[in-house]
């Protein structure tokens, strides 16, 4: 059971994250019957699928075309009657190999000892210093999911001529939300020879709507003071160089970055568990567990999933471990 300490909580199963990910390994963890405390760092459970509008999830999981807060929404009615502890607002700034954990909310300090943990943090995008994209630190640069937000949350509007560079399905969604709010969209820039995002999203999302999509063509500079001016595209040959004579200047007022994502480790390399060099994600077996004893992994803080049905899938299977370790110890 739950023991609510001085200056924190003792529990079975810590997980780190509110995510769909999070949100299906805890909801797995608690059907074992393990008590379970969630900690989220924003004010709504749900994570990324809260801004994502579009349908497309939940096919192959619930059955039914959804879009991400239907999804998202679903998840919180089965937590709602599971008895799972849930603390938002709450960011984890320390994690131990002993599997204690600090984290500071509003109310201050709070320690929270667990018998195993499930790392769920998701990941974040790269900016443009992670392609090393030249020219100033002028207004009107942003990255896919930040347009996202202020769109279809703050209800903003950006910019008004946008470019897109990176074809990854985040990427081509937003040229369509763009295009779908009256902005103008000029084209979706790849580097590589074909586009990273799935092939229905390049059909409904670009080729329906008339947004082009130039292969082996990538940003080489941003151009402006104050705000975005123009930016300069140029084609790459098969080593991803750019093509002598072929840069051209495109006008635009906006530059969306989808040039991929990172998953969300500083806790798991703080607390000493060992990252794998290609994903980014740390180094698990096949139970889920990294290399320190009793901590588990699950979602896109693991490595990055192509849809949400399949990282739900996987979590419920860590939820199982993690609850199997906490009532056995190995």
């Amino acid at each position: 059971m739950f023991k609510d300490l001085k200056n924190g909580i003792k529990c079975d199963i810590a997980v780190i994250g509110g995510g769909p990910a999070g949100l299906a390994s805890a909801l797995a963890a608690r059907k074992k019957g393990a008590e379970v405390v969630v900690m989220e760092r924003n004010f709504e459970l749900g994570g990324i699928l809260n801004q994502c509008i579009h349908n497309g999830f939940g096919l192959e999981y619930y059955g039914k075309d959804m879009t991400g807060p239907e999804f998202a929404q679903c998840q919180r009615e089965e937590l709602q009657t599971s008895g799972i502890r849930v603390i938002k607002n709450t960011f984890v700034t320390h994690l131990n190999r002993d599997r204690t954990l600090a984290a500071v909310n509003e109310a201050g300090l709070l320690h929270v000892d667990a018998k195993s943990i499930i790392l769920a943090m998701g990941c974040r995008e790269k900016t443009r210093d992670a392609i090393l994209l030249p020219g100033a630190r002028t207004a009107g640069i942003y990255t896919a999911g930040q347009v996202q937000y202020y769109v279809n949350i703050a209800n903003c509007i950006p910019g008004k001529r946008f470019v897109i560079l990176g074809s990854g399905d985040i990427g081509l969604i937003m040229a369509r939300r763009l295009t779908l709010e009256g902005m103008d969209v000029l084209g979706v820039y790849e580097i590589m020879p074909e586009p990273g995002g799935l092939r229905r999203n390049v059909k409904n999302c670009l080729e329906d709507f008339g947004i082009p999509l130039y292969r082996s063509t990538t940003v080489t500079r941003v151009i402006g003071k104050k705000r975005v001016e123009a930016v300069m595209v140029g084609k790459v040959d098969e080593h991803l160089q750019i093509i002598p004579g072929t840069e051209t200047r495109v006008p635009c007022d906006s530059l969306v970055l989808a040039v991929g994502l990172i998953p969300e480790n500083e806790l798991t390399f703080g607390a000493g568990a060992q990252l794998d060099d290609k994903t980014g994600g740390p180094v698990v077996n096949e139970q889920f567990e990294t290399t320190i004893p009793g901590i588990f992994a699950c979602g896109n803080v693991l490595h990055v999933y192509d849809t949400v049905d399949h990282v739900v899938m996987d979590a419920k299977r860590v939820g199982d471990f993690a609850a199997d370790y906490a009532a056995s110890g190995r």
